[in-house]
């Protein structure tokens, strides 16, 4: 089933069961990809971009946590933890941090990065091999902090 399919199911089940945060959630991510869908016509959307649309609207949701967490307003905190999880239900498995941390390793010996200079290419290389199933600031951190043991 493709996931735009399985949104409009889950929006559907949403409805019968009454459950108005995962509705709203939905719907809001189907007006996201329906954005998508106009602004780049008159090319169709692929299911890469419904997955962009996806890990855009989960990032948008991590900032907002913390940043609630950070206003001591935990009611908008946990309202943004909700739409989170559901969002995260529609994404591929994300790697583990040992995982990213081996497929860096392998990037900076084959990139031949000798220095913290040297992270944008390590950086995209790394977003290729993981291919959208690591987080970006958790790849970031690992190769800063592997390069920065290098040129120590």
């Amino acid at each position: 089933m493709e996931i735009r399919e399985k949104i409009t199911a889950d929006v559907k089940t949403a409805m019968f069961a009454k459950d108005s945060v995962k509705l709203n959630t939905l719907r809001f991510l189907q007006s996201a990809i329906k954005n998508k869908e106009i602004d780049s016509r008159p090319t169709p959307i692929t299911a890469d971009d419904v997955m962009g649309v996806i890990k855009k609207l989960v990032k948008q949701r991590k900032e907002s946590i913390e940043q609630f967490s950070a206003a001591n307003r935990m009611d908008l905190a946990d309202q943004e933890s909700a739409e989170l999880k559901i969002l995260e239900t529609y994404m591929p498995a994300q790697m583990g941090h040992d995982e990213v941390k081996k497929i860096v390793g392998e990037v900076i010996v084959a990139v031949g990065a000798k220095s913290v200079k040297d992270m944008g290419s390590v950086m995209k290389e790394t977003v290729v091999r993981t291919a959208g199933t690591a987080d970006s600031k958790m790849i970031s951190e690992i190769i800063k902090a592997q390069l920065a043991a290098l040129s120590v």
